[in-house]
């Protein structure tokens, strides 16, 4: 039985706190490995030297939805120059919160991303905000081969199911442990636990009891509580389940 946690989503590079203070603080609370996405080129290169650093931090590169304008034949060289050193693509997908102004260029570059990992027999690791329709359509026209994790699932308990029935992976953060998130809990009591993995999303959505304060890998002990609870099971099995997901998932 693994007695360990990997939170596949936290923004390593992005945490105030240095990095030395991160790994103590998870190797206190047994986060064994996590995983640092990119959102633009210019992390990228910090992000591959931390993952180069320290063996329990791994990388994955993409273009964020909102800088899509900004993706390139030069970017997706880098990445392909780069694709021994990442364990997916991401984060990447569509984000209609913020500015629809460029919904048609958001889709251009995400599909080009997922036929980049289906390229490099990477995952995909899809940011969704407000474009679940989209970004389904867009996976179901494009993705041949490449495994898929919805990354801070935001959807609906029937489109959970949709994603899972495609055989793609949902991630959970701190969202499930605030008290009025009843969607998200209802989620995480139905998603079925061969798909399910954890994340913080790091230095963001900190779980209760932190909320409010920035966030850090050490805290995937709160979204691993809070789900065991939810499903009535010991965090222990929840534990074991989700990190075995996780690494299958990431071959890490």
């Amino acid at each position: 039985m693994k007695d360990y946690l990997i939170d596949t989503h936290a923004h390593v590079d992005m945490l105030e706190e240095h990095i030395a203070e991160t790994l103590k603080k998870m190797n206190a609370n047994k986060v064994k490995k996590v995983i640092n996405p990119a959102c633009d080129l210019k992390s990228f290169d910090r992000i591959l030297a931390l993952s180069k650093k320290h063996n329990n931090i791994y990388a994955m590169l993409g273009i964020y939805p909102s800088e899509a304008k900004t993706y390139s034949e030069d970017v997706e060289e880098i990445i392909v120059n780069n694709a021994q050193n990442i364990v997916a693509i991401g984060e990447i997908g569509l984000d209609y919160y913020w500015d629809k102004s460029f919904k048609e260029l958001q889709c251009e570059v995400f599909a080009k991303q997922i036929i980049l990992a289906n390229k490099l027999n990477l995952p995909i690791v899809v940011h969704d905000r407000e474009a679940h329709k989209d970004c389904f359509d867009i996976l179901k026209e494009n993705n041949k081969n490449s495994q898929v994790l919805f990354h801070c699932f935001s959807g609906s308990t029937e489109f959970m199911k949709e994603c899972v029935n495609s055989g793609y992976y949902i991630a959970l953060g701190g969202v499930v442990t605030f008290k009025n998130s009843v969607k998200m809990k209802e989620v995480a009591k139905a998603v079925p636990l061969e798909r399910l993995v954890l994340e913080t999303d790091s230095p963001y959505l900190t779980p209760v009891p932190h909320r409010g304060k920035p966030n850090t890998p050490a805290y995937i002990k709160y979204v691993a509580q809070e789900i065991a609870g939810l499903r009535g099971m010991a965090v222990e099995e929840l534990t074991d389940i989700t990190t075995d997901n996780a690494e299958r998932l990431f071959k890490i």
